[in-house]
């Protein structure tokens, strides 16, 4: 955690005018003399918590959570039983549940834990409110599991690590004693904020007044609906906003496609980002975190995106950060580079050339007398299982045989597509000794390997150079 320091005192004669004792303190970073291996240092040293037992169950449990995770939905599902809920209610409770999710993902999330955007003093209070009403904890306490999180992804110093099962990254790391302690993370520019030291004094009471009794309040003296306003729009609907949260920990490291970057657990789905106001595109994010989208396509469902972007056309947001298109495209590049790498190693291609027999023209004609072999492109083709098969018919082919047919084969006799050019390939089973004629070496690499993605072992050189390196027509095979 981080700490309070004295800063160095000037004398009176330096500084006649006194400083104010505030200013005269300075929160240092908490990160700034971690060692460089940190995260393997710390999981060395650190001696983690013994694991769970029925004989210490009681001893880890973290009471406080589980009071307040149990106690609310118990409080609703009494309400759906005893009292019957109004129509006025319903709608209430959906419109404040998007109004303190919005405080999570548009303030705690986007806002504070990564700065994606600026927000005018009255922006952050009304956010600060409303991300009270969620029932999450403070801003200062969120965004400081949440910065650990980003930085100590899918290892034991990340507070809810996916790899430890779907159901501990969703509720289970709130209920039980965490083996080791979450990651240092700074949370010192939060510290400096006013409304957030605000919030966090008045936490308490905030949760009260925003949790239930104004959810209750507006029910109650809007339409009479006083027990629903508690049971629906308060318990209820804190209930729903608690596990849409927790679904960007657990559904979005579980559900969807990689279209950034495989390295970690976050994914992109739908599904996630309906269940989370917009927070599901969670791979995206994990790669651009200070990027205020989460979905950067127009039709993708992101409402807390559409919400800054509304704050800052009518001046309450500004600074709006995007990270730098051509970046976003690289990041999609190499997963679809990846995904065809993929689909390449399941393709069988033509022979190596470094392989090949290299065969003088009088063994290839001597050898052509025994077996129908052709010569294209300075390489020799055994055509034997073909001369049935071409649909130009055999007697094209047996007409070849021991001699050299490329012009024929590229456009003298028939133009022949990429696909005839890649079977071809497939048949070659040695070289013509001096056979490669000026001009046609592109010729002799088929089409489907012209922009064959190379193997990282095989660019040589730098080790700077990138594994999803693609050759071009000078023949960079896989």
């Amino acid at each position: 955690m981080s700490s309070v320091v004295e800063t160095r005192k000037t004398s009176p004669s330096q500084n006649p005018t006194p400083r104010p004792k505030s200013v005269e303190k300075e929160e240092v970073p908490a990160d700034i003399n971690i060692p460089d291996n940190y995260v393997a240092w710390t999981l060395k040293n650190q001696k983690p918590r013994p694991p769970v037992t029925l004989d210490n169950l009681l001893q880890n449990i973290q009471w406080v959570s589980l009071a307040v995770l149990t106690i609310t939905p118990s409080i609703a599902i009494y309400g759906l039983c005893t009292h019957k809920l109004q129509w006025a209610t319903f709608v209430w409770s959906v419109i404040y549940y998007f109004i303190t999710g919005l405080g999570i993902t548009a303030g705690y999330h986007r806002l504070w834990a990564h700065r994606s955007y600026n927000a005018s003093k009255p922006l952050q209070y009304f956010l600060a409110i409303a991300g009270t009403g969620a029932v999450e904890g403070s801003i200062k306490w969120w965004c400081r599991g949440h910065r650990a999180h980003h930085r100590y992804t899918d290892t034991d110093l990340d507070p809810y690590n996916a790899h430890k099962g779907f159901w501990y990254s969703h509720i289970g790391w709130m209920l039980i004693k965490p083996r080791y302690k979450p990651g240092v993370a700074d949370v010192s520019d939060l510290s400096k904020n006013t409304v957030i030291r605000w919030q966090h004094r008045w936490y308490i009471w905030l949760i009260i007044g925003f949790g239930f009794l104004l959810p209750t309040a507006v029910a109650g003296l809007g339409w009479g609906d006083w027990k629903g306003g508690f049971f629906f729009a308060g318990a209820g609907r804190l209930c729903f906003v608690h596990h849409s949260t927790f679904c960007v920990n657990s559904l979005a490291h579980w559900l969807g496609e990689t279209p950034f970057d495989d390295k970690h657990t976050p994914r992109d789905h739908f599904v996630t980002a309906l269940v989370t106001v917009g927070e599901g595109y969670h791979n995206f994010h994990h790669q651009f975190p200070m990027d205020y989208r989460n979905a950067i396509k127009w039709y993708q469902y992101d409402p807390t995106k559409w919400f800054i972007w509304v704050c800052s056309q009518l001046g309450l947001a500004s600074h709006l950060k995007i990270f730098p298109e051509n970046e976003v495209r690289k990041g999609q590049l190499t997963m679809q580079l990846k995904r065809l790498r993929q689909t390449q190693e399941g393709l069988v291609w033509a022979p190596n050339v470094e392989e090949l027999p290299v065969i003088s023209w009088e063994s290839f004609q001597e050898q052509a007398a025994k077996r129908p072999l052709i010569v294209i492109a300075g390489f020799i083709h055994d055509v034997s299982d073909f001369l049935d098969e071409h649909p130009g018919g055999r007697h094209l082919l047996v007409k070849y045989i021991g001699r050299d047919a490329t012009t024929a084969f590229f456009g003298g006799v028939y133009d022949h597509s990429n696909a005839a050019h890649n079977l071809l390939s497939m048949k070659r089973v040695g070289i013509l000794h001096g056979g490669t004629q000026h001009g046609l070496q592109d010729k002799s690499i088929p089409p489907a390997q012209r922009l064959r993605i190379a193997r990282y072992n095989e660019l040589g050189g730098s080790p700077y150079n990138s594994s999803t390196a693609i050759s071009d027509n000078e023949g960079l095979l896989g």
